[in-house]
């Protein structure tokens, strides 16, 4: 009873079409009367996005996770992540390094949100799940009145935590500013927001998640912005050979704004927390 979108064959029975000019395209049914949003504009959006995200891992509780593949190893293993930022404080730009001080700081002082995703690997009460990996706002269909219908984007389902996909729509639901935002003053928590989070997702999640997992929901938005800020910081020692950059210092902006951002969820994480409790 659940709409999952599939890639449909070519007129050839080819699964992509390739022109020179554009790439590789692939073709999905049209879900009529759904569309995507760029930016999440409501705290509804935001609730029905996380109850599709939510239910998406739900529905899937009974399948064996090491039947999916993973299509990007390591692709949220904070671990893995910092051993790369160390690397690049050995090995990256000197003169970025140097000019980079605040922000090398701030990643190095709050090492406690790496220590945990340790504890967490070895931690049995949490379960490798179904996650999406990938829960910005526009992978999600909704309908004409902004109710969810469907996930979309299906490239990056792969065994995880489910702190990926939680901590993810905090790190880009929250505030009204994207990671591209520049004026970190910008940069702020919503509270009905993080309540319409919590609560569409644990409208789904709740009877599947642990005592342990529950007790971690904030904790996924410290996890997954912290890991983009280290990411966005590593990309800038290493003369951003990863994301790329449209001006001189972008990665370092993007690393700043994520590190205002998680600044942010630090200052309220007993108000965030407070809420969860009120929905469990």
């Amino acid at each position: 009873d659940y709409l999952f979108t599939q890639p449909h064959a070519t007129l050839k029975g080819e699964d992509y079409y390739y022109t020179p000019e554009e790439g590789y395209f692939r073709l999905f049914e049209f879900i009529k009367g759904t569309h995507t949003a760029d930016v999440c504009r409501t705290a509804l959006q935001a609730y029905e996005a996380a109850k599709q995200f939510g239910k998406f891992t739900a529905v899937f509780s009974g399948l064996r996770t090491d039947m999916l593949r993973y299509t990007i190893p390591d692709f949220h293993n904070l671990s893995f992540r910092y051993r790369q930022f160390e690397d690049a404080l050995q090995h990256g730009n000197t003169e970025r390094i140097n000019t980079s001080f605040e922000e090398i700081n701030f990643i190095s002082s709050n090492k406690n949100i790496l220590l945990e995703f340790e504890s967490i690997k070895k931690d049995h009460g949490f379960k490798t799940r179904v996650t999406h990996h990938d829960t910005k706002i526009n992978n999600v269909l909704l309908d004409e009145d902004s109710k969810g219908v469907a996930v979309i984007d299906l490239d990056t389902v792969m065994p995880g935590y489910f702190i990926s996909d939680a901590g993810d729509m905090m790190r880009t639901y929250l505030s009204p500013a994207n990671e591209e935002e520049k004026d970190f003053s910008k940069i702020f928590i919503r509270p009905n927001f993080f309540k319409a989070i919590a609560e569409g997702y644990l409208s789904e999640m709740k009877n599947e998640l642990s005592e342990t997992e529950k007790r971690h929901f904030v904790y996924s938005g410290k996890f997954m912005t912290y890991m983009q800020a280290l990411r966005f910081l590593t990309d800038h020692l290493n003369n951003d050979i990863y994301y790329g950059a449209k001006y001189d210092g972008h990665n370092l902006v993007r690393a700043g704004n994520q590190i205002a951002l998680l600044r942010c969820i630090l200052q309220s994480e007993d108000q965030l927390n407070s809420t969860v409790e009120s929905l469990l």
